[in-house]
């Protein structure tokens, strides 16, 4: 949900469409800097997430971080990006910061896996304490994007010592564009035995569910909105029904109509239209 008039306002907007979970970002998406969160911000936020029972809540890290870059520059302004993410997500009670983990541009696959779990290990170092949790999202592989495999985020975990603190997202059209084929029955029943082998699903922390606007294996990361994309409505039949994700939140990130004015909680027409849709399926 946006949050535009405020940080608040996000809640409102959830509110008003029936959502039991909420993603935001707590800063613009697609800007280094972050305008500080006032208190009164902070505690009007944090009242109205316990007297609406909307949770877990969880932030949306920048697209401009990445771990993997091998520019020391982006490297270290990345770093210090996330750290603010995660300072802002744990003033406002958030469960964690959903983390693209980057691309490693002209370096290797290796390196870049190296940068990202030494920037984590920094961010974990200056956070000490702390309760957020930071959730890789497992990506599409377009370019040199790392995560798309499962191995890839092992990798990243084991070179953190297994750290708690370290969670992982799925993202439906992501995994359909990595390849891993949850679209069949059997196909999925395979991608997921495949996670708890490789990763183990008690590290599996949320769910994006959005449909796919292009085929199994593209390498590309189209959302489309639910049942009208190439993975179709019974795999998510099957994974709101699957009593190994009860409990997980499950997060839209399908298009939206229009952008919310500020002082607008008008719920997107889409919006409604999905959430239903996964409800019954339910």
């Amino acid at each position: 949900m946006s949050i535009a008039g405020g940080l608040p306002n996000a809640i409102e907007r959830a509110a008003a469409a029936g959502c039991e979970a909420l993603q935001i970002f707590t800063k613009s998406s697609n800007q280094w800097r972050a305008r500080p969160i006032p208190d009164s911000e902070i505690c009007k936020f944090r009242e109205r997430a316990m007297a609406t029972g909307i949770g877990p809540i969880i932030a949306h890290a920048s697209y401009l971080i990445n771990l993997a870059s091998p520019t020391k520059t982006l490297w270290q302004r990345s770093v210090a990006a996330l750290n603010e993410e995660m300072q802002r997500a744990e003033v406002l009670g958030l469960t964690g910061v959903i983390l693209h983990p980057g691309a490693y541009t002209t370096s290797t696959e290796e390196e870049g896996l190296q940068r990202i779990a030494e920037g984590i290990a920094d961010v974990f170092n200056r956070r000490k304490g702390e309760t957020t949790l930071l959730l890789l999202e497992h990506t599409a592989g377009q370019g040199t994007v790392l995560g798309h495999r499962f191995e890839q985020l092992q990798m990243i975990i084991n070179a953190l010592d297994g750290s708690p603190r370290l969670g992982i997202c799925l993202d439906t059209c992501h995994l359909v564009g990595a390849g891993y084929d949850i679209i069949s029955v059997e196909g999925q029943r395979q991608v997921f035995d495949e996670f708890s082998t490789i990763i183990n699903l008690d590290r599996l922390k949320v769910f994006h569910l959005n449909d796919s606007k292009k085929p199994l294996g593209s390498r590309l990361d189209r959302h489309e909105h639910i049942g009208k994309g190439y993975i179709g409505i019974q795999p998510f039949r099957r994974l709101l029904q699957d009593s190994r994700f009860e409990g997980l939140p499950m997060l839209l990130e399908t298009p939206k109509e229009s952008s919310p004015l500020p002082s607008s909680i008008e719920v997107d027409k889409m919006d409604l239209e999905n959430l239903e849709l996964l409800r019954t399926l339910r």
